[in-house]
Parts: structure tokens; C-alpha cells; sequence
């Protein structure tokens, strides 16, 4: 896939001068720095060391006052408690953090919905479960927003409702106690949280409020950080405060199956945003995407040790079964695309098969938009009529804007602008594929969907490494570069571009990706560099042929061992 790049710019030399003898740097940092929009001394330390006395007041959030004190009285009357939680790695990691915190002191239990039976949101069959099981209050987590007559239904069978969701918010929503920093005249100062970290500041109220030790409600934050890393929040503001944080403590203290999950994928510690991305959240994920979700939040709130076993074992096995159902369906789908001239015209992928497992679509999407076709891709399944699944977007393209276009269309559907679930009846499927494709055509620009790589700056090898410093060390440049993390959403990674490049040495590794040993023109330090799924472009770096590329500057661990690498994104 053609890649465009593009180099920012838009910081000017005066203001790098400036940044330079405020804080003594040099010119390549204080250019990061201020593409962050870091331009003082104050600024720039409470970026590097995020504080959590720094968190905003969460009694500024529309309704807080009103569910903290819901729960006080529950606390009192002890009264039956259900967190009800989506099937995703944000929703079961939110129901985990308030059982964690809250099961001392209320009458707890915990429920998530079937992806296959029930679908995303607050479902029929959940609350006819809590009625069943005599609950007073229900406290949904990452989902609820958009199922006001679910929780009609509840209030009809005397269940209060409070509603914790960070979806975009509609014009019908349900009647009850709304945490939301989306909702309409809420006046919290950020609306970038996630799920879980919409349940962490109701925690953050009832501690407040009841004056309990801070200490405890940040014993979990690692949860925090995971949902963070897997629903792609912005890492900026009290995220990035956040984030921090539950890094500080997945990387020192861990809850013990969070441990022992990093340790069975073969993961080193120190852990990085990535790393939980990547890692970490495809392993939690695939118990909901394969089973129920209920099965995370019983891996991710015990301390049992042979349980942690037994249920990471077929975490493991999960995992496994979703990598190749991903990868089938992904086949399938683009044999579908190939044999399909009509989408040789469209503006979008959306498509949808019988066989294909729900539990993936989300993944299949995203996978079709990075290394295939770059544009707005829905992909969904059929069952008795009814369509479902999931949509995924590209930059510029609001793909939930585009689904609300078709409500009239559709049974269900929520989420943001990058990532959205939905479900229609088959017989409205010819009309809202077109439907879709007319909107995102009246959006697009004139010139072609192409993926952009944003580079920071364009650097020199011994910039990295300077005149007099050991090659066998971590070079000072990239000891300042960490200083970014944890980096993601709104944060990137400090990317670069380096031309004049020349590969010494190459190898194909698993006939798909480029290790190569690196030098540039007029420089005699040498990278080690990785290129994942770039053997396509060999013939680049073939001996004696000049190139650039685009890249990360990396540690890769390796039986123990720890050295520099260029981790590249292109390369022309």
C-alpha cells in the first residue's frame, strides 16, 4: 500500500530558539516538545512526570454528585449491586476495577452480555438476570448510553440505573443517572476518557466524598491503562495522567493475573503501550470474542493462583482459535472484494457473509484498512435475518456520523468516529451500504484515500548517537525519546526520517519481514533496523542502492539482551 509522508513543519525556528535557552536543549527535542504544544518549563515537567494530584475534580462531571450518593445509599441500605459491563477488553476491565474496589463494601456481582446472543449494549435478557437475582441497582460500564428502552424496562421492574459511557451521545437518551463527559451541558473539563476510566472517576468520587484512602483507589490503575491502550482513547490530559500511572504499576506491581498473562506471552517487562495493544488486549479480547465475556472479568478479579492457570490456559487457547479465524475471514473477505467489480467504484468496504464469526469482524476490518484497501470498511455477519457487526474508519472520516446518516435504517448500533457496532435487517442492507457510500464520497477530498505517516522530524544517524558516546549504551537521544511514553492516540511515538541510507547487511525473516543493518552517508554509526511485512520492497535496500525511510527508534530485547534498533514504517 502507497504511503504518503509528511514531514510538520509547522513549528518555527524562532520559537525553537526560544524553547532552546529556556530549557537548554537541543534543536531536534525542543521540535518534539513543541509539536506537542509544550512551550514553557511548567508545561514540560508535568508532561514528563505526570502528577495524579493534577485530575480533575470529578464532581465537575455531569451527574456525579447524583450516583455517588445512589451509591452511598446502597452502601447503607446494602442494597444488590450489578456492574454490567461490555464484552470488550475497556468494558471488562471497567467491571473489574469497581469490583475490585467496591466488593468489600457492597452486595457485588458482575455481569457482561453475549456478544453472539445478546449483542453490544444493555440487553433484555441482562436485566430479566439481575430481576431474576433481586438487584436494586444496576452500574453499566462502557455501554447503556443508547439503550434507553432497556433501561426503561429495568426501572419498570424497580432497578435504578447508573449509566457510565464515553460513546458518542445521541438526542434520545435514557432516563436515569448518566456519567458521560460527551452528554450535553456536562461542563468536565475532558471528554477523551474511556470506559474504564469514566468508571475510575466514579470511583474517584466516592472516595471523595466518603474521605477514603487515595492510596487504594490507585492500586488498580494498571486496569486503567490497559483500557486506555485497547480502546485507543487520546493520550493527552488526564489520560496520559493515567496511563502513566498504571504503566508505573503493571511494570512494578501487577495484579497477579495481569503477571502472569505478560509472562505466558512471552513479553518483558518493562511493558509499553504497545505492548498491551498488541499483546496484552488481543489475549482478553479473544475470551469475548470467542465465549463470553464474563470469563475476563473472572480472570482479572481473582488471586487464586490455580484459577489464574486454569483460565489463562484457555485464554491462551482462545487466543490461538481467534488468530485463525481472523486470518479465514480476512481470505474470504478479500476474495469477496476481488471478484466484486462494483467495488472497484466505491468509496468503502462493506460487506457481510453467514460463516463469518462475529467475534473477528472488528479485528477483519481494521486488518483490511492497514494493509489492504484504505477506506471506511464495515464488515458483518448474518444471522436470521439480521445483519451485524462492526466498522472501522480512517483519518478524516467520521464513521459513526455516517452510520447515524442511516438510523432510520438500523435495529442498534454506537461508538466514536474511528470505531463503531451495528446491527439492520438484511432486506436494508443494499440500501445503507449505498447510502454510506454516498456520504463518505460527499466528505472525501478530490484526491485519492491515501495513509499518511506523520514524521516529527528529519534527523541524522549521529543525532541519535553523538560524537563521543558509546555505542554499547542507550544513547541520550533515545533516554529523552522514553521520556514521551506512554505515547498512542493524540501522543505519537517521536517519529523520524533519514535519507542517504544504505543497507550493509539483509535477511528475510518468516518470508515476510526485512532485518537489516543500516549505515548513512557520511557517518560511520551502523542500526540494527526491522521491517515487519516489508519484504515487498527488498529490491529497495538491495547492496549499493540508496534509500530513506521512516521509523521509531526502539530497544529490542532479546534472550536478555538489550540493543538499539530502528523499528521502519516506510521505506522509498
Amino acid at each position: 500500500m502507497k504511503k504518503k509522508w509528511s514531514i510538520n513543519n509547522e513549528v518555527s525556528e524562532k520559537e525553537i530558539e526560544a524553547l532552546i535557552k529556556q530549557i537548554k536543549t537541543d534543536k531536534i527535542t525542543a521540535k518534539l516538545l513543541l509539536q506537542r504544544n509544550l512551550k514553557n518549563r511548567e508545561d514540560i515537567l508535568d508532561f514528563f512526570k505526570p502528577d495524579l494530584n493534577n485530575l480533575h475534580d470529578p464532581f465537575l462531571m455531569k451527574g456525579m454528585d447524583l450516583a455517588v450518593k445512589r451509591i452511598i445509599k446502597a452502601f447503607k441500605k446494602k442494597e444488590k449491586v450489578m456492574l454490567y459491563g461490555d464484552y470488550d477488553v475497556d468494558g471488562t476491565t471497567a467491571v473489574s476495577l469497581l469490583f475490585n474496589k467496591l466488593n468489600e463494601h457492597l452486595n457485588l456481582s458482575y455481569y457482561i452480555p453475549d456478544r453472539f446472543k445478546e449483542g453490544y449494549g444493555i440487553s433484555k435478557t441482562g436485566i430479566d438476570y439481575a430481576i431474576s437475582k433481586n438487584i436494586h441497582l444496576i452500574i453499566s460500564l462502557d455501554c447503556g448510553i443508547k439503550s434507553k428502552n432497556e433501561i426503561a424496562y429495568a426501572k419498570k421492574n424497580k432497578i435504578d440505573f447508573i449509566v457510565c459511557d464515553h460513546h458518542e451521545v445521541g438526542d434520545d437518551i435514557p432516563k436515569c443517572i448518566i456519567l458521560n463527559p460527551k452528554q450535553k451541558n456536562c461542563n468536565y473539563p475532558f471528554d477523551g476518557l474511556s470506559g474504564c476510566g469514566v468508571g475510575f472517576k466514579l470511583l474517584e468520587g466516592i472516595y471523595k466524598e466518603l474521605g477514603w484512602d487515595k492510596k487504594f483507589l490507585y492500586s488498580h490503575l494498571e486496569l486503567v491503562a490497559i483500557s486506555i491502550a485497547a480502546d485507543m482513547v487520546p493520550i493527552t490530559n488526564e489520560n496520559r495522567i493515567l496511563a502513566f500511572h498504571g504503566l508505573s504499576k503493571l511494570n512494578s506491581n501487577p495484579i497477579m493475573a495481569l503477571k502472569e498473562m505478560i509472562l505466558s506471552a512471552k513479553r518483558s517487562f518493562p511493558i509499553n503501550m504497545q505492548d498491551i495493544l498488541f499483546s496484552i488486549a488481543p489475549r482478553i479480547n479473544a475470551v469475548g470474542r470467542l465465549r463470553n465475556g464474563m470469563f475476563a472479568v473472572d480472570f482479572l478479579t481473582t488471586d487464586n493462583k490455580k484459577n489464574i492457570e486454569s483460565i489463562l490456559h484457555d485464554i491462551q487457547k482462545d487466543n490461538e482459535e481467534r488468530k485463525k479465524l481472523d486470518e479465514m475471514v480476512l481470505n474470504e473477505a478479500l476474495k469477496k472484494i476481488i471478484e466484486t467489480k462494483k467495488f472497484s467504484s466505491l468509496d468503502s468496504t462493506i460487506l457481510f457473509d453467514k460463516s463469518w464469526h462475529k467475534g473477528v469482524l472488528g479485528i477483519v476490518a481494521s486488518k483490511l484498512i492497514e494493509n489492504h484497501y484504505y477506506q471506511p470498511t464495515i464488515i458483518l455477519n448474518e444471522q436470521k435475518g439480521i445483519l451485524s457487526g462492526s466498522a472501522r474508519s480512517i483519518e478524516g472520516i467520521n464513521i459513526y456520523e455516517a452510520i447515524y446518516s442511516c438510523r432510520d435504517l438500523l435495529i442498534k448500533f454506537g461508538g466514536h468516529a474511528n470505531a463503531a457496532g451495528l446491527s439492520l435487517n438484511i432486506e436494508n442492507f443494499k440500501k445503507f451500504a449505498e447510502r454510506i457510500d454516498t456520504f463518505i464520497k460527499g466528505k472525501k477530498n478530490k484526491t485519492e484515500f491515501i495513509p499518511s505517516i506523520k514524521i516529527d522530524s528529519e534527523i541524522k544517524f549521529n543525532h541519535i548517537f553523538k560524537k563521543n558516546e558509546s555505542r554499547n549504551k542507550i544513547p541520550r537521544f533515545k533516554e529523552i525519546i522514553n521520556h514521551f511514553e506512554p505515547t498512542g492516540q493524540n501522543n505519537s511515538k517521536p517519529i523520524f526520517m533519514s535519507d542517504n541510507l544504505f543497507a550493509t547487511k539483509t535477511r528475510v525473516l518468516k518470508n515476510k519481514h526485512l532485518k537489516m543493518e543500516i549505515v548513512q552517508d557520511g557517518s560511520d554509526i551502523k542500526l540494527e533496523a526491522i521491517a515487519f511485512n516489508m519484504v515487498h520492497k527488498e529490491h529497495l535496500v538491495a547492496a549499493g542502492l540508496s534509500f530513506k525511510a521512516v521509523y521509531s527508534i526502539e530497544m529490542n530485547n532479546y534472550r536478555n539482551k538489550s540493543s538499539l534498533q530502528l523499528l521502519i514504517k516506510d521505506i522509498q
